[in-house]
């Protein structure tokens, strides 16, 4: 195959586009499965089992489901109850629920190696409940998991190109569209290179991170 760089310049338009979706996907997914994470993981630790096991339950299928099979489900069968999001909206959502159930494992980690003496120090100050967690575990716990947080963003980026079967058209599926109708490959190495540009520096950040937190620890 000989490289025709007119063809990169007719597809970037469209890469750019795809380029947008992508971040964007990443950036909301990577909230919603941080924040949704962690109420899981705290709900794990609840000493109550009507919240304990119905949590263990809905997030042991979704971890144990593939993603294609939840975003299928979230755009075509969801919507036959009564709600339906957008494209890009229903990625970001099987994302962010998927990716959730992940995190909040890292965070269960992180919570469980705080030190037993921080909780019974809190008790001994008598430290209401909620002050316990706000103010003394979780900021130990999360600063222990942050790289280990870093590495799910990356491998959220990396299945972000399966929002496509479900119309959201991100990098990998602007590169698909334009491709199948050009009969063309070079939109698809644009888009690799793309995809290593934005994960290899992103890598780095995460093992200055685990670096620095481990000399601070």
């Amino acid at each position: 195959m000989n490289w025709d760089w007119s063809v990169v310049d007719e597809f970037m338009p469209r890469f750019w586009d795809g380029v947008g979706v992508t971040l964007r996907a990443l950036l909301f997914g990577s909230l919603i499965a941080f924040a949704l994470g962690l109420v899981w993981a705290m709900a794990q630790r609840s000493g109550h089992r009507w919240v304990r096991w119905p949590v263990n339950a809905v997030t042991e299928f979704i971890r144990d489901t593939p993603l294609l099979v939840q975003l299928f489900f979230l755009y075509y069968v969801l919507p036959e109850w009564g709600p339906s999001m957008s494209a890009l909206t229903t990625g970001i959502v099987g994302l962010g629920l998927h990716y959730s159930t992940y995190t909040a494992e890292v965070y269960r980690a992180g919570i469980g190696g705080v030190p037993a003496g921080q909780w019974e120090a809190a008790t001994a100050l008598s430290l209401p409940r909620s002050r316990t967690w706000i103010a003394v575990i979780l900021p130990q716990a999360i600063r222990r998991v942050v790289p280990a947080l870093g590495n799910y963003v990356i491998s959220m980026l990396k299945d972000s190109p399966m929002i496509a079967v479900i119309g959201a058209l991100d990098m990998f599926g602007q590169a698909e569209g334009y491709s199948n109708e050009t009969f063309t490959a070079e939109a698809y190495t644009v888009v690799g290179i793309a995809f290593l540009v934005i994960a290899y520096p992103a890598s780095l950040l995460i093992r200055y991170l685990e670096r620095r937190l481990a000399l601070t620890r």
